[in-house]
């Protein structure tokens, strides 16, 4: 049976989703793919647990309830010893869930192209490095000869990349609009319902839908990031932040609110591409959307994605978790297709 070694750099949130996730699929994906889980290195702020090849016994360390008191392990060691322990272990799926720097896309950038060069696989939660050089990146994976997943960068449990790369094959993408961030949808959607924003943020702050810093969510930054990844993926082309009109949603003007009222459209935050004109257009920004629009009852911390094609019409994703177990869950995937395929 094969045998995916897996490296985890980042235990936030995400990181620590994706650890419980690789704990609860482990046999589900032995029984059911074909391949064993080893999650053979994991490294925090501070340091790294890391699993000598060969060592007996020392997954199950990784099974325990309480919070992994590494530091009290043999296994464990200061310092970021990434090279160390690619070299220790055959080559496997390299895990990137570090906070996103979408200015500069380090230092996760520089860890993904160091796993690329030691011919591991790259699944990232990570937009910053997609963001600073998506080309860069998949040129460097080509080249090595190993896969790049990146579905929990772009809306998390949302199958954005699939269903434009796999469900799409063959059909021309001509426009690309989506609700790619859930805390703007959440907080848009209250709202709708007669909140002021700052009550509406404060509650999704109390539910943990929004971060205690929402400034990338609220400004458009997220969605920007979204849409740029997606459209350079789709496309294969090389567009920058630079390309994306940002506008956020903390300042509505209240006219606004009654064109919707009046018309009956709602506001939503998309991310959009469009192709159909000479000068493509790509926005992160507020648009009031028709009834029949079929995004317009996308609603709370939900998402969705339409895609406009020549030859499939339109095809609409709504749904998907968006909260570390929805974005362990797309790491998790893009796994099982590494290994799969």
């Amino acid at each position: 049976m094969k045998k995916s070694r897996i490296i985890l750099m980042g235990f936030g949130n995400v990181g620590r989703a994706f650890v419980q996730l690789v704990r609860e699929k482990r046999e589900v994906c032995a029984t059911k793919y074909g391949f064993l889980l080893s999650l053979v290195a994991v490294f925090n702020s501070k340091g790294g647990f890391l699993l000598p090849e060969g060592a007996a016994g020392k997954e199950s360390l990784l099974d325990r309830d309480d919070d992994l008191d590494w530091e009290r392990s043999p296994f464990w060691r200061g310092g970021r010893i990434l090279e160390e322990a690619m070299e220790s272990h055959p080559a496997g799926v390299f895990v990137e869930c570090t906070p996103s720097n979408i200015k500069t896309g380090e230092p996760a950038l520089n860890y993904i192209r160091q796993a690329i060069e030691k011919g591991w696989h790259v699944v990232t939660a990570n937009k910053g490095p997609l963001v600073a050089d998506l080309a860069g990146i998949m040129q460097r994976t080509e080249k090595k000869g190993v896969c790049l997943g990146m579905s929990g960068a772009t809306a998390a449990a949302l199958p954005t990349l699939d269903v434009a790369l796999h469900s799409l094959a063959g059909a021309d993408i001509r426009r690309i609009e989506g609700i790619l961030n859930g805390t703007t949808n959440f907080i848009l959607t209250r709202m709708k319902e007669g909140r002021d924003y700052k009550a509406a943020l404060e509650e999704a702050q109390k539910k943990g839908i929004a971060e205690r810093d929402p400034s990338q969510d609220v400004e458009g930054w997220d969605t920007a990031a979204k849409i740029l990844i997606i459209a350079n993926a789709v496309f294969r082309s090389g567009y920058t932040l630079d390309d994306v009109r940002v506008e956020g949603i903390t300042r509505v003007p209240p006219k606004l609110w009654e064109e919707a009222r009046k018309k009956k459209k709602t506001p939503k935050l998309l991310g959009r591409y469009s192709r159909d004109e000479e000068n493509p257009i790509m926005e992160s920004r507020l648009c009031l959307l028709e009834p029949s629009h079929p995004l317009a009852g996308v609603n709370g911390a939900q998402k969705g994605i339409t895609f406009f094609t020549d030859t499939m019409d339109t095809i609409t994703v709504i749904g998907g978790k968006s909260d570390p177990r929805g974005a362990a869950a797309a790491l998790l995937k893009d796994i099982i297709n590494i290994y799969r395929t």
